[in-house]
């Protein structure tokens, strides 16, 4: 068998535009279970998009961009129902911008020998398949944008929006969530960078440029996502998955607190999640948990037991369909950071 045997049928990203699923959602809000709790996460989500003040905040955690849900993404960012990213280093470089530099994902089967996967470079998440030698030129190109760049300590996010730009230049035609929220200025953090494609270039990067090179400060991204929820005050969590995403997002309220601030509790928290609360992990945590920390409050929150591809098309869908994010205007959080803005110590220090 060739490699382009296996590589044949491609994941196809959808598009929530298409049906209209509204009154589906609300046929599932009167009956029981996870179909209960998936329409009223819908409708909490629907009311912090319709929240003219708040300021919405999605973390994806789980390989969801290979799995077709980088349409639904775009579709929110598009109709300004998403302000702010947080995510893991796959989703936003192994994937969304490895399809934007033109490769793609493929169909494929976990009932496969994967020894014979690996002969044929190709690697596997689940049943989809990525072509290892396509990845190592997504790998190389973050090193390319790294020796570009003048050396010094950077947040992710503004090494990400330096991919951005890249692809603003080299393709700008791709259908990429970097692209897009390089142009609307959305920030986009990935807490843990170099666990990641982007990790094997900066890696390469700093070998090649021992004397001065870039390096990513993971504390500067918690600093300004802590400005961000000091200068927006209300904000909401759209959350797919748990992770370091998840706590990241979440610890910016005591973050800020611990700054001085009297930074209000996220006053809206969804959370789409297979994990399970009961060995005390932080993944499937309960949102009630964390308003014992002060970091949610418990007027609107939902927590959804279901895997995402599934519950987070629905639920989004539920959202661009009743529309009420058309009365939102671009919080544009990135062009504030990148203007310098900076956040100081509050007089009234905890």
């Amino acid at each position: 068998m060739e490699k382009t045997d296996l590589l044949h049928t491609t994941v196809e990203h959808l598009d929530i535009k298409a049906v209209n699923v509204v009154p589906l959602i609300e046929m599932m809000g009167r009956t029981a279970f996870q179909a209960r709790n998936l329409a009223r996460a819908a409708q909490i989500a629907d009311a912090m998009v319709a929240d003219t003040q708040a300021t919405v905040i999605l973390t994806l955690a789980g390989s969801l961009i290979s799995a077709g849900q980088k349409g639904v993404i775009l579709d929110l960012l598009r109709c300004n129902a998403v302000d702010v990213i947080v995510s893991t280093g796959a989703n936003i470089v192994d994937q969304d911008f490895f399809e934007a530099l033109g490769y793609r994902h493929y169909q494929g089967t976990p009932f496969v020998d994967d020894n014979d996967l690996r002969e044929r470079m190709i690697d596997r998440i689940y049943d989809t398949y990525i072509d290892e030698e396509e990845l190592r030129v997504c790998d190389d190109t973050t090193r390319l944008i790294a020796d570009g760049m003048a050396p010094g300590a950077y947040s992710s996010r503004e090494f990400i929006r330096a991919m951005g730009a890249y692809l603003d230049q080299h393709h700008p035609e791709a259908e990429s969530i970097v692209l897009e929220c390089y142009r609307r200025d959305v920030p986009i953090f990935v807490p843990a960078f170099s666990d990641c494609s982007a990790g094997f270039g900066l890696v390469a990067h700093q070998v090649s440029n021992p004397q001065g090179h870039v390096s990513i400060d993971s504390v500067k991204d918690f600093r300004e996502l802590t400005a961000i929820k000091v200068w927006a005050g209300t904000t909401g969590l759209l959350m797919l998955g748990g992770g370091v995403p998840k706590n990241f997002v979440q610890d910016i309220v005591v973050s800020a607190e611990f700054l001085g601030y009297e930074a209000p509790m996220h006053q809206y928290a969804v959370q789409l999640t297979v994990a399970d609360e009961r060995d005390g992990a932080l993944s499937g945590s309960t949102l009630k948990e964390a308003n014992s920390w002060g970091k949610v409050s418990l007027a609107q929150e939902q927590m959804v037991f279901g895997e995402a591809t599934v519950t987070f098309p629905l639920l989004a869908g539920y959202v661009y369909h009743k529309g009420n994010w058309q009365n939102r205007s671009a919080r544009a959080w990135g062009r504030v950071l990148s203007e310098g803005r900076e956040l100081h110590m509050a007089e009234a220090q905890v």
